[in-house]
Protein backbone atom coordinates (compact mmCIF):
# COMPACT_ATOMS: atom_id res chain seq x y z
CA UNK A 1 0.00 0.00 0.00
CA UNK A 2 1.49 3.92 -0.89
CA UNK A 3 -0.07 5.58 2.22
CA UNK A 4 1.97 8.59 0.39
CA UNK A 5 -0.94 8.95 -2.12
CA UNK A 6 -3.49 8.92 0.92
CA UNK A 7 -1.59 11.74 2.64
CA UNK A 8 -2.11 13.96 -0.79
CA UNK A 9 -5.49 12.93 -1.12
CA UNK A 10 -6.08 13.86 3.00
CA UNK A 11 -3.76 17.01 3.16
CA UNK A 12 -5.86 19.85 2.84
CA UNK A 13 -7.98 17.74 5.19
CA UNK A 14 -5.02 17.78 7.53
CA UNK A 15 -4.12 21.82 7.87
CA UNK A 16 -7.38 22.36 8.31
CA UNK A 17 -7.65 20.28 11.46
CA UNK A 18 -3.90 21.14 12.17
CA UNK A 19 -4.58 24.97 12.44
CA UNK A 20 -7.83 24.41 14.47
CA UNK A 21 -6.10 22.68 16.76
CA UNK A 22 -3.26 24.96 16.95
CA UNK A 23 -5.73 28.11 17.71
CA UNK A 24 -7.77 25.47 20.33
CA UNK A 25 -4.31 24.81 22.16
CA UNK A 26 -3.67 27.00 25.27
CA UNK A 27 0.17 26.48 25.14
CA UNK A 28 0.30 28.55 21.64
CA UNK A 29 -0.84 31.75 22.89
CA UNK A 30 0.82 33.65 20.28
CA UNK A 31 -1.06 31.89 16.96
CA UNK A 32 -4.42 33.90 18.87
CA UNK A 33 -4.11 36.79 16.31
CA UNK A 34 -2.94 35.12 13.30
CA UNK A 35 -4.26 34.29 10.21
CA UNK A 36 -4.99 30.83 9.05
CA UNK A 37 -2.14 31.50 6.29
CA UNK A 38 0.24 32.90 8.70
CA UNK A 39 -0.38 29.61 10.99
CA UNK A 40 -0.01 27.56 8.04
CA UNK A 41 3.28 29.13 7.40
CA UNK A 42 5.38 26.53 5.22
CA UNK A 43 3.81 23.72 6.79
CA UNK A 44 2.43 22.38 3.34
CA UNK A 45 5.88 22.04 2.14
CA UNK A 46 6.70 20.02 4.90
CA UNK A 47 3.59 17.50 4.20
CA UNK A 48 4.69 17.63 0.57
CA UNK A 49 8.24 16.34 0.95
CA UNK A 50 6.62 13.75 3.52
CA UNK A 51 5.02 12.45 0.57
CA UNK A 52 8.24 12.05 -1.19
CA UNK A 53 9.57 9.98 1.98
CA UNK A 54 6.74 7.77 2.52
CA UNK A 55 6.18 7.12 -1.49
CA UNK A 56 7.67 3.73 -2.72
CA UNK A 57 8.40 5.38 -6.37
CA UNK A 58 9.63 8.51 -6.18
CA UNK A 59 12.79 9.92 -4.51
CA UNK A 60 12.71 11.18 -0.91
CA UNK A 61 12.99 14.79 -0.76
CA UNK A 62 14.96 15.50 2.27
CA UNK A 63 16.02 18.85 1.29
CA UNK A 64 12.33 20.52 0.98
CA UNK A 65 11.99 19.06 4.50
CA UNK A 66 15.06 21.58 5.63
CA UNK A 67 14.03 24.32 3.74
CA UNK A 68 10.34 24.68 4.95
CA UNK A 69 10.69 23.80 8.09
CA UNK A 70 13.98 26.09 8.35
CA UNK A 71 12.30 28.86 6.95
CA UNK A 72 8.59 28.05 9.04
CA UNK A 73 11.19 28.36 12.47
CA UNK A 74 12.64 31.95 11.14
CA UNK A 75 9.06 33.43 10.83
CA UNK A 76 7.85 31.78 13.99
CA UNK A 77 10.75 33.83 15.87
CA UNK A 78 9.94 37.31 14.00
CA UNK A 79 5.52 36.22 14.99
CA UNK A 80 6.84 36.27 18.59
CA UNK A 81 6.68 32.27 19.60
CA UNK A 82 8.97 30.56 22.08
CA UNK A 83 10.33 27.87 21.78
CA UNK A 84 7.87 25.15 23.61
CA UNK A 85 5.14 26.85 21.05
CA UNK A 86 7.09 26.00 18.01
CA UNK A 87 7.38 22.34 19.80
CA UNK A 88 3.86 21.90 20.55
CA UNK A 89 2.77 22.53 17.16
CA UNK A 90 4.77 19.89 15.63
CA UNK A 91 3.32 17.50 18.44
CA UNK A 92 -0.17 18.39 17.25
CA UNK A 93 0.60 18.04 13.66
CA UNK A 94 1.89 14.40 14.45
CA UNK A 95 -1.18 13.55 16.33
CA UNK A 96 -3.26 14.88 13.40
CA UNK A 97 -1.31 12.98 10.70
CA UNK A 98 -1.78 9.74 12.53
CA UNK A 99 -5.60 10.36 13.44
CA UNK A 100 -6.64 11.15 10.43
CA UNK A 101 -4.62 8.01 8.43
CA UNK A 102 -5.52 5.87 11.03
CA UNK A 103 -8.14 4.00 9.25
CA UNK A 104 -6.13 3.62 6.30
CA UNK A 105 -3.17 2.56 8.34
CA UNK A 106 -5.00 -0.44 9.91
CA UNK A 107 -5.78 -1.89 6.52
CA UNK A 108 -2.11 -2.20 5.49
CA UNK A 109 0.50 -5.23 6.20
CA UNK A 110 2.25 -4.85 9.50
CA UNK A 111 5.34 -4.22 7.79
CA UNK A 112 3.84 -1.73 5.98
CA UNK A 113 1.73 0.13 9.02
CA UNK A 114 5.45 -0.22 11.12
CA UNK A 115 7.33 1.38 7.74
CA UNK A 116 4.81 4.26 7.69
CA UNK A 117 4.90 5.51 11.11
CA UNK A 118 8.64 5.38 11.72
CA UNK A 119 9.12 7.02 8.23
CA UNK A 120 6.45 9.97 9.21
CA UNK A 121 7.79 9.89 12.55
CA UNK A 122 11.27 10.53 11.33
CA UNK A 123 10.02 13.72 8.94
CA UNK A 124 8.37 15.29 11.98
CA UNK A 125 11.63 14.79 14.13
CA UNK A 126 13.50 16.38 11.37
CA UNK A 127 11.17 19.12 10.94
CA UNK A 128 11.15 20.25 14.35
CA UNK A 129 14.70 19.93 14.78
CA UNK A 130 14.92 21.88 11.76
CA UNK A 131 12.87 24.67 12.69
CA UNK A 132 14.21 25.17 16.46
CA UNK A 133 17.50 25.64 14.86
CA UNK A 134 16.54 27.94 12.44
CA UNK A 135 14.18 29.72 15.36
CA UNK A 136 17.93 30.05 17.40
CA UNK A 137 19.65 31.31 14.51
CA UNK A 138 17.01 33.84 14.00
CA UNK A 139 17.07 34.86 17.65
CA UNK A 140 20.87 35.29 17.42
CA UNK A 141 20.95 37.42 14.53
CA UNK A 142 18.73 39.51 16.85
CA UNK A 143 21.13 39.31 19.34
CA UNK A 144 23.78 40.77 17.31
CA UNK A 145 21.99 43.24 15.93
CA UNK A 146 20.37 44.50 19.07
CA UNK A 147 24.27 44.62 20.96
CA UNK A 148 25.51 46.62 17.41
CA UNK A 149 22.84 49.06 18.44
CA UNK A 150 23.58 49.36 22.02
CA UNK A 151 27.36 49.99 21.31
CA UNK A 152 26.84 53.04 19.21
CA UNK A 153 24.17 54.16 21.21
CA UNK A 154 26.86 53.66 24.15
CA UNK A 155 29.18 55.78 22.26
CA UNK A 156 27.10 58.70 22.04
CA UNK A 157 25.26 57.90 25.44
CA UNK A 158 29.17 58.42 26.93
CA UNK A 159 29.70 62.00 24.83
CA UNK A 160 26.63 63.32 25.98
CA UNK A 161 26.98 62.44 29.71
CA UNK A 162 30.38 64.05 30.15
CA UNK A 163 28.15 67.60 29.57
CA UNK A 164 25.28 66.33 31.76
CA UNK A 165 26.94 65.30 34.71
CA UNK A 166 23.43 65.41 37.13
CA UNK A 167 21.92 62.75 34.83
CA UNK A 168 25.10 59.88 35.85
CA UNK A 169 24.37 59.20 39.56
CA UNK A 170 20.89 58.36 38.70
CA UNK A 171 21.60 57.13 35.10
CA UNK A 172 23.73 54.47 36.54
CA UNK A 173 21.03 53.39 39.41
CA UNK A 174 18.33 53.17 35.98
CA UNK A 175 21.07 51.08 33.41
CA UNK A 176 22.29 48.90 36.21
CA UNK A 177 19.68 45.71 36.71
CA UNK A 178 18.80 45.52 32.87
CA UNK A 179 22.53 45.93 31.87
CA UNK A 180 23.58 43.04 35.07
CA UNK A 181 21.06 41.16 33.41
CA UNK A 182 22.31 41.26 29.83
CA UNK A 183 26.13 40.70 31.09
CA UNK A 184 25.09 37.74 33.18
CA UNK A 185 23.14 35.69 30.64
CA UNK A 186 25.31 36.70 27.95
CA UNK A 187 28.08 35.28 29.76
CA UNK A 188 26.64 32.01 30.63
CA UNK A 189 25.28 31.39 27.46
CA UNK A 190 28.68 31.79 25.73
CA UNK A 191 30.33 29.47 27.61
CA UNK A 192 28.25 26.69 27.53
CA UNK A 193 28.57 27.56 23.67
CA UNK A 194 32.06 27.09 23.83
CA UNK A 195 31.83 23.63 25.42
CA UNK A 196 32.29 20.51 23.07
CA UNK A 197 29.92 18.47 24.65
CA UNK A 198 26.25 18.24 23.45
CA UNK A 199 24.06 20.79 25.61
CA UNK A 200 20.79 18.78 26.68
CA UNK A 201 18.85 21.39 27.24
CA UNK A 202 18.76 23.81 24.46
CA UNK A 203 15.05 25.51 26.09
CA UNK A 204 17.10 26.88 29.19
CA UNK A 205 19.48 28.33 26.56
CA UNK A 206 17.00 30.02 24.50
CA UNK A 207 15.12 31.10 27.22
CA UNK A 208 18.40 33.14 28.46
CA UNK A 209 18.48 34.69 24.57
CA UNK A 210 15.00 35.64 25.25
CA UNK A 211 15.55 37.26 29.06
CA UNK A 212 18.99 39.07 27.02
CA UNK A 213 16.81 40.73 24.14
CA UNK A 214 14.03 41.64 26.79
CA UNK A 215 16.15 43.58 28.86
CA UNK A 216 18.50 44.61 25.85
CA UNK A 217 15.70 46.10 24.18
CA UNK A 218 14.23 47.59 27.62
CA UNK A 219 17.94 48.92 28.49
CA UNK A 220 17.98 50.50 24.58
CA UNK A 221 14.93 52.14 25.10
CA UNK A 222 15.66 54.26 28.13
CA UNK A 223 19.37 54.85 26.48
CA UNK A 224 17.10 56.53 23.86
CA UNK A 225 15.14 58.52 25.88
CA UNK A 226 18.53 59.75 27.81
CA UNK A 227 19.42 60.44 24.61
CA UNK A 228 16.25 62.99 23.79
CA UNK A 229 16.92 64.60 27.05
CA UNK A 230 20.46 65.31 25.96
CA UNK A 231 20.00 66.65 22.67
CA UNK A 232 17.35 69.06 23.90
CA UNK A 233 19.12 70.25 26.84
CA UNK A 234 22.19 70.37 24.77
CA UNK A 235 20.39 72.47 22.59
CA UNK A 236 21.03 70.49 19.53
CA UNK A 237 17.70 69.94 18.18
CA UNK A 238 16.94 71.91 14.51
CA UNK A 239 13.05 72.13 14.16
CA UNK A 240 11.96 71.76 10.85
CA UNK A 241 8.62 74.06 10.44
CA UNK A 242 6.40 72.29 7.85
CA UNK A 243 2.54 72.12 6.53
CA UNK A 244 1.67 69.00 9.06
CA UNK A 245 -1.80 67.07 8.49
CA UNK A 246 -2.58 66.88 12.01
CA UNK A 247 -5.45 64.13 11.23
CA UNK A 248 -2.86 61.60 9.27
CA UNK A 249 -0.08 61.83 12.32
CA UNK A 250 -2.89 61.16 14.26
CA UNK A 251 -4.02 58.25 12.98
CA UNK A 252 -0.15 57.23 12.30
CA UNK A 253 0.18 57.14 15.97
CA UNK A 254 -2.83 54.85 16.70
CA UNK A 255 -2.31 52.50 14.24
CA UNK A 256 1.60 52.02 15.47
CA UNK A 257 0.28 51.96 19.23
CA UNK A 258 -3.06 49.89 18.36
CA UNK A 259 -1.56 46.38 18.93
CA UNK A 260 -0.39 47.44 22.57
CA UNK A 261 -4.10 48.59 23.22
CA UNK A 262 -5.98 45.58 21.80
CA UNK A 263 -3.70 43.40 24.50
CA UNK A 264 -5.32 45.26 27.28
CA UNK A 265 -9.25 45.63 25.30
CA UNK A 266 -8.96 49.54 25.32
CA UNK A 267 -10.58 51.70 22.57
CA UNK A 268 -8.96 54.75 20.97
CA UNK A 269 -11.34 57.36 19.90
CA UNK A 270 -10.15 60.13 17.74
CA UNK A 271 -11.90 63.55 17.04
CA UNK A 272 -9.83 66.00 15.29
CA UNK A 273 -12.06 67.40 12.47
CA UNK A 274 -12.42 70.48 14.49
CA UNK A 275 -8.77 72.20 12.94
CA UNK A 276 -7.40 73.17 9.81
CA UNK A 277 -6.01 70.76 7.43
CA UNK A 278 -2.46 71.72 7.48
CA UNK A 279 -1.01 73.40 10.86
CA UNK A 280 2.56 74.80 10.13
CA UNK A 281 4.72 72.82 12.88
CA UNK A 282 7.73 69.88 13.08
CA UNK A 283 5.77 67.36 12.13
CA UNK A 284 8.78 64.75 13.69
CA UNK A 285 8.88 66.23 17.28
CA UNK A 286 4.49 66.69 17.36
CA UNK A 287 4.67 62.92 16.14
CA UNK A 288 7.07 62.14 19.26
CA UNK A 289 4.51 64.11 21.49
CA UNK A 290 1.52 62.24 21.02
CA UNK A 291 3.32 58.94 20.92
CA UNK A 292 4.70 59.18 24.35
CA UNK A 293 1.16 60.29 25.61
CA UNK A 294 -1.21 57.76 23.77
CA UNK A 295 1.47 55.33 25.25
CA UNK A 296 1.50 56.63 28.16
CA UNK A 297 -2.34 56.36 28.45
CA UNK A 298 -2.46 53.40 27.46
CA UNK A 299 0.46 52.04 29.70
CA UNK A 300 -1.54 53.21 32.90
CA UNK A 301 -5.03 51.89 32.21
CA UNK A 302 -5.94 48.57 32.50
CA UNK A 303 -10.35 49.05 31.30
CA UNK A 304 -11.95 51.37 29.65
CA UNK A 305 -10.30 53.97 26.99
CA UNK A 306 -8.30 56.57 25.52
CA UNK A 307 -9.39 59.21 24.10
CA UNK A 308 -7.71 62.12 21.71
CA UNK A 309 -9.91 65.59 20.70
CA UNK A 310 -8.17 68.52 18.57
CA UNK A 311 -9.93 72.21 19.00
CA UNK A 312 -9.23 75.49 17.09
CA UNK A 313 -8.86 78.22 20.08
CA UNK A 314 -8.67 81.05 18.31
CA UNK A 315 -7.14 82.67 15.04
CA UNK A 316 -3.27 81.52 16.55
CA UNK A 317 -3.38 78.42 18.59
CA UNK A 318 -5.05 75.25 18.57
CA UNK A 319 -5.17 72.41 21.23
CA UNK A 320 -4.71 68.58 21.31
CA UNK A 321 -6.20 66.30 24.55
CA UNK A 322 -5.41 62.91 25.31
CA UNK A 323 -7.52 61.31 27.77
CA UNK A 324 -7.83 58.18 29.52
CA UNK A 325 -9.77 56.75 32.04
CA UNK A 326 -6.11 54.86 34.31
CA UNK A 327 -4.90 55.27 37.57
CA UNK A 328 -4.80 58.31 37.48
CA UNK A 329 -1.72 60.84 39.25
CA UNK A 330 -2.10 62.06 42.66
CA UNK A 331 -2.62 65.78 43.54
CA UNK A 332 0.70 65.77 44.98
CA UNK A 333 2.91 64.64 42.33
CA UNK A 334 1.49 66.57 39.73
CA UNK A 335 3.53 69.31 39.70
CA UNK A 336 6.63 67.33 39.44
CA UNK A 337 5.54 64.50 36.56
CA UNK A 338 7.42 66.61 33.91
CA UNK A 339 10.75 66.48 35.59
CA UNK A 340 12.69 63.66 34.31
CA UNK A 341 13.38 60.43 36.36
CA UNK A 342 9.95 61.01 38.46
CA UNK A 343 7.95 58.40 38.79
CA UNK A 344 4.63 59.25 40.53
CA UNK A 345 2.54 56.27 43.09
CA UNK A 346 -0.98 56.06 42.99
CA UNK A 347 -2.45 54.84 45.99
CA UNK A 348 -1.45 51.33 46.19
CA UNK A 349 0.07 51.24 42.55
CA UNK A 350 3.34 52.03 42.47
CA UNK A 351 5.01 53.26 38.62
CA UNK A 352 5.15 50.30 35.97
CA UNK A 353 8.52 47.84 36.23
CA UNK A 354 9.80 49.26 32.82
CA UNK A 355 9.05 52.76 33.43
CA UNK A 356 11.94 55.00 33.43
CA UNK A 357 10.37 58.79 34.21
CA UNK A 358 11.42 60.19 31.19
CA UNK A 359 8.84 59.71 28.62
CA UNK A 360 6.62 63.12 30.16
CA UNK A 361 9.79 65.16 30.54
CA UNK A 362 10.61 64.73 26.80
CA UNK A 363 6.78 65.29 26.23
CA UNK A 364 7.26 68.91 28.17
CA UNK A 365 10.70 69.94 26.56
CA UNK A 366 9.43 69.01 23.13
CA UNK A 367 5.92 70.97 23.58
CA UNK A 368 8.47 74.00 24.63
CA UNK A 369 10.75 74.21 21.79
CA UNK A 370 7.03 73.60 19.93
CA UNK A 371 6.31 76.77 21.24
CA UNK A 372 3.57 75.61 23.54
CA UNK A 373 2.35 74.23 26.70
CA UNK A 374 1.32 71.29 28.21
CA UNK A 375 -1.47 71.00 31.58
CA UNK A 376 -2.52 68.08 33.23
CA UNK A 377 -6.12 67.64 34.78
CA UNK A 378 -5.80 64.20 36.72
CA UNK A 379 -7.78 62.34 39.51
CA UNK A 380 -6.42 59.37 40.94
CA UNK A 381 -8.85 56.19 40.10
CA UNK A 382 -10.87 58.25 37.53
CA UNK A 383 -8.23 59.02 34.93
CA UNK A 384 -5.71 61.64 33.59
CA UNK A 385 -6.07 64.37 30.64
CA UNK A 386 -3.08 65.84 28.91
CA UNK A 387 -3.90 69.02 27.04
CA UNK A 388 -0.94 70.30 24.63
CA UNK A 389 -1.47 73.99 23.27
CA UNK A 390 0.49 74.78 19.97
CA UNK A 391 0.55 78.41 17.82
CA UNK A 392 -1.10 77.57 14.51
CA UNK A 393 2.34 78.29 12.87
CA UNK A 394 5.23 77.84 14.15
CA UNK A 395 8.12 80.60 14.15
CA UNK A 396 11.45 79.13 12.66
Amino acid sequence: MDFSLLLAEKTDTILEKWVAAVRKNRKIESADDLTYTAIQNDIPDVLKAMLTVLSTSETSDIRSIVTASWQHGTLRAKQGFDPAEISHEYHLLRMVIFDTLEPDLLKGTPTEIIRAVRLIDAVIDAATARCVDSYVEERLRELQQLHSSLALHNQQLNRLVIANQDYISQLAHDLKHPLSSIIGYSDLFLRQQRKKSEVKDSYTNLEHIERVLRNGRHLLRLINDVLEISRYDAGQIKLKPVPTDVRELVNNVCEMLEPLADEKNLQIDVNCDRIPQEIVTDEFQLQQIMTNLVSNAIRYTESGSISIACKLLDDHKWAIAVADTGIGIAPENQDQIFEAYFRANSGNKSYLPDSTGLGLAIVSRLVKLLQGEINLVSEVGVGSTFTVTLPLKLES
